[in-house]
């Protein structure tokens, strides 16, 4: 009887409340969970996404490292109990994004600013022959730049001159400047700079800005062979 009269709520006493359980279970906080790789992978990425600020290619980083956050936030989601790592997932998907939005907008901005007023870009592929056309001839689109304020990018052909530079070969890739390869006429630019001050040479990309003309001449500041387009009046952005 006394134990029937225990079961008996009084008046005033609180009836038992259901006890709520996780939507999601939940590990143990004792529970061994492994860091996801892909957590791991992000991370070490996103450490190299701000290269994205370098070059344009370059934007590739932190593109692959949002989709290894993306890929580490997915498994650890799909797999809460055996998963550790949101943490670094998070991180390396918001540096890499900003990153990447960073990146892209420097360097939209950096290729707005290096074109003087009044200059157009030319590039080499506007200075090959057409096809079937014979090695070294000249395209009727390059001819129309003659006498145009053109900005050009490319390599410094190195010779022996390392210091106050006036005039130098201005070649289409680094294979054909820094590895004792001879250019091609057609991936040659004969550039004369403004002023006697002159420059030291790199092996690094350089933009050009100067008056555009096409004369062919035999000889080409150290390199073999002659030269067809020439930049006068030159300046280095």
């Amino acid at each position: 009887m006394q134990s029937e009269f225990a079961m008996v709520t009084g008046l005033f006493d609180s009836p038992p409340q259901p006890v709520a359980r996780p939507l999601v279970d939940e590990p143990p906080p004792d529970a061994y969970r492994a860091v996801c790789g892909a957590s791991i992978a992000a991370i070490t990425v996103a450490a190299l996404a701000p290269l994205a600020f370098v070059d344009w290619w370059l934007a590739a980083v932190p593109a692959l490292g949002l989709v290894l956050a993306v890929l580490a936030l997915r498994d650890i989601a799909r797999r809460p109990l055996e998963l550790a790592g949101r943490p670094l997932a998070l991180a390396a998907l918001i540096i890499s994004a900003l990153s990447l939005g960073g990146g892209l907008t420097w360097r939209s901005t950096v290729y707005a600013r290096e074109l003087p007023a009044g200059f157009e870009r030319l590039h080499y592929a506007v200075l090959q022959p057409t096809e079937g056309d014979p090695p070294g001839t000249v395209p009727a689109e390059a001819l129309a730049f003659t006498g145009r304020d053109v900005l050009l990018k490319g390599y410094m052909y190195p010779g022996k001159q390392q210091s106050r530079i006036v005039q130098f070969l201005l070649v289409r890739d680094q294979g054909d400047c820094c590895f004792g390869g001879n250019p091609k006429i057609t991936d040659r630019v004969l550039v004369n700079l403004a002023g006697d001050a002159g420059i030291s040479f790199t092996p690094r990309l350089v933009k050009i800005a100067g008056r555009f003309r096409v004369e062919p001449v035999g000889f080409a500041a150290g390199a073999d062979g002659g030269v067809l387009y020439h930049i006068d009046g030159a300046q280095v952005r």
